[in-house]
């Protein structure tokens, strides 16, 4: 059989999943009633938003005009820069690599970082541009700027329209005729597997998706994984049309998945390797890098007794999103709950709503940080993402942050107010080279200053043209600061953030600000202060509620009104020393939103 594995690469938007389908129609993979738009998209999620989240695999079968049959093992990958370790693991299962070009939008910063895992995987990489069909297409430009951003060759390119179907003849046979065959030729080898990705299934165990290496994987036959040594029977073998097929083995180069009755989630590890229950089994594979979360951010039940499913939520979720680490966590304020690591603000929102959607646990969340190294007096160095456990000023030597490389491609007319932007987030510029009317400007910039709104911010400036990709590289000392939020003088430790000093007054006096709207008003005054160590760097004030103690009386002496105000001052500084100001949960949730907006 003529195989051939490949994954299809780009820029969000440029059309993978619609791409994918048209392949999935030709090649015969589904019947026309059976087909939708973008098929291989699971959730809802990603079809409310037009984005995919999970890379799908699904095996078509081509009879090319030369007359002979290929299996063909289709990757469907994201685009968002979030999910980029999605794009890294169908790389370590491919050969070859269909890179989308957005003929109306040319190349973008997520096109280039694809390109780039494809080179370094050794892939062989065909352009394809993509929506001609439209009146705004331009494919002669987007095949030069292939040429000169790229690096690659814009005359190989192919003409696409995936929507309408044109064009996608001329690619089947292009990839059949210009993508290598998998390298594996020997069934009767020791087994070598490689785990791509593992789903959980409420009556079938964890599902894996494997891609073979070497060997045979049978029904009915006993696997061993490498990492934990755990031995399985395998009880179902099979691969995806995109609908589900199971046959009796898998063969060298093919993708399917396999079923051995897990239940325990902890025994598949994104990456390892499966071989045969033998007393030397063969050496474990390379694998893949496995993706450090660089966004943490603390999530608690609004119900405190779903803090067990939540743990079993979490447990499920990280099974197949190896971006995703989680560890109990407990705030005075919120309660238990659990401290995330996310490969970015929108894996982030994603992981919530997936919370929320498939598991149905009302949840809220706070303020998102980074991880941070701090260097003791002594030597040591520990890392910090929960402010919580920044230790005393006067034990901590320095703060080094994150600091990233960021690609931003943009039309020329936009560069002025992208600079001002990247100056004003504390960026250092590297360079800035134009291609015809696009402009390439990379800058480093300091993590926590683009996690919240510097990708709003840059899509306003440039009116949606500009794209963003980036890389955390490096460790930078900063000098920066933990802001404490103090209500009626006591910290509150869910609003603690790690900032900063040049921008930690603009940030409190908005806090601060936010809080006083949201705050109940009690019968006395409530100071809602900003802090930095022992100096107050912003101060809000919530109104007393005042009764009036002198409607009683009457006439008679002034001094009888004035005995009675001075009695009620009195009361009130008592309450101020002694008084215990309850938050409601929902100012939380709004101070936290507004921080993030």
């Amino acid at each position: 059989m003529n195989i051939r594995n490949f994954a299809i690469i780009a820029h969000i938007d440029h059309g993978k999943s619609t791409l994918a389908d048209r392949l999935i129609q030709q090649c015969g993979g589904l019947q026309e009633r059976d087909m939708r738009k973008q098929v291989l998209d699971s959730m809802d999620l990603e079809r409310e938003r037009g984005i995919t989240i999970k890379a799908q695999t699904v095996r078509l079968a081509y009879q090319a005009q030369n007359g002979q049959d290929y299996q063909l093992n289709l990757m469907d990958t994201p685009g968002h820069v979030d999910f980029a370790y999605e794009v890294s693991r169908c790389m370590a299962a491919c050969e070859g690599s269909i890179l989308v070009v957005d003929a109306t939008q040319g190349v973008e910063a997520q096109t280039l970082a694809n390109v780039y895992q494809a080179i370094d995987a050794g892939h062989e990489i065909i352009p394809v541009i993509n929506k001609i069909d439209l009146p705004a297409s331009d494919p002669a430009a987007v095949k030069k700027q292939i040429q000169d951003v790229i690096g690659l060759s814009g005359d190989d390119a192919i003409d696409v329209s995936a929507k309408t179907g044109q064009g996608i003849d001329e690619l089947l046979e292009a990839l059949v005729a210009r993508l290598p065959p998998p390298q594996e030729s020997d069934p009767d080898a020791p087994l070598q597997a490689l785990l791509i990705d593992s789903r959980y299934d409420a009556y079938l165990g964890v599902v894996m998706l494997v891609r073979i290496r070497q060997g045979t994987l049978r029904r009915g036959g006993k696997i061993r994984f490498a990492s934990t040594k755990a031995v399985h029977t395998v009880e179902k073998v099979g691969y995806t049309t995109p609908k589900p097929v199971a046959i009796d083995a898998l063969y060298p180069g093919e993708v399917g998945f396999i079923v051995a009755g897990i239940k325990d989630i902890g025994q598949t590890l994104i990456g390892d390797t499966l071989t045969d229950d033998l007393k030397t089994p063969p050496p474990p594979l390379a694998g893949f890098r496995r993706s450090e979360p660089v966004v943490y951010c603390g999530l608690f039940p609004v119900d405190s007794g779903d803090l067990g499913r939540l743990r079993n939520a979490l447990g499920r979720l990280s099974l197949n999103d190896t971006g995703l680490r989680w560890e109990p966590e407990k705030s005075t304020a919120l309660g238990h709950g659990f401290r995330l690591g996310c490969l970015g603000l929108l894996h982030l929102e994603v992981i919530q709503e997936r919370l929320i959607r498939e598991f149905d646990i009302d949840l809220f969340t706070a303020a998102p940080s980074v991880l941070y190294r701090v260097h003791g007096r002594g030597g040591s160095v520990r890392p910090v993402h929960n402010p919580a456990d920044l230790p005393d000023p006067t034990q901590i030597e320095k703060i080094e942050e994150p600091w990233l490389t960021a690609t931003i491609i943009s039309p020329a007319d936009h560069v002025g107010g992208i600079i001002t932007l990247c100056q004003d987030r504390r960026g250092v510029q590297k360079d800035i080279a134009y291609s015809g009317t696009r402009a390439v400007i990379r800058y480093d910039l300091p993590l926590n200053e683009v996690i919240y709104d510097f990708y709003d911010q840059l899509k306003s400036l440039s009116h949606g043209y500009a794209s963003l990709d980036y890389q955390v590289d490096a460790y930078r000392e900063g000098d920066l600061v933990k802001m404490t939020i103090l209500v009626n003088h006591e910290p509150v430790d869910a609003l603690a953030n790690i900032v900063h000093r040049r921008g930690a007054q603009r940030l409190g006096r908005q806090v601060c600000e936010r809080l006083v709207d949201l705050i109940p008003r009690q019968l006395y005054k409530i100071a809602v202060q900003a802090a930095i160590g022992g100096k107050i760097i912003a101060r809000e004030t919530v109104s007393a509620m005042r009764k009036d103690v002198t409607a009683k009386c009457y006439g008679g002496d002034v001094t009888r009104k004035r005995k009675l105000l001075e009695k009620q001052k009195a009361g009130k500084k008592r309450m101020m020393r002694h008084g215990k100001v309850e938050i409601p949960q929902n100012a939380f949730i709004e101070v936290l939103r507004h921080q993030d907006s």
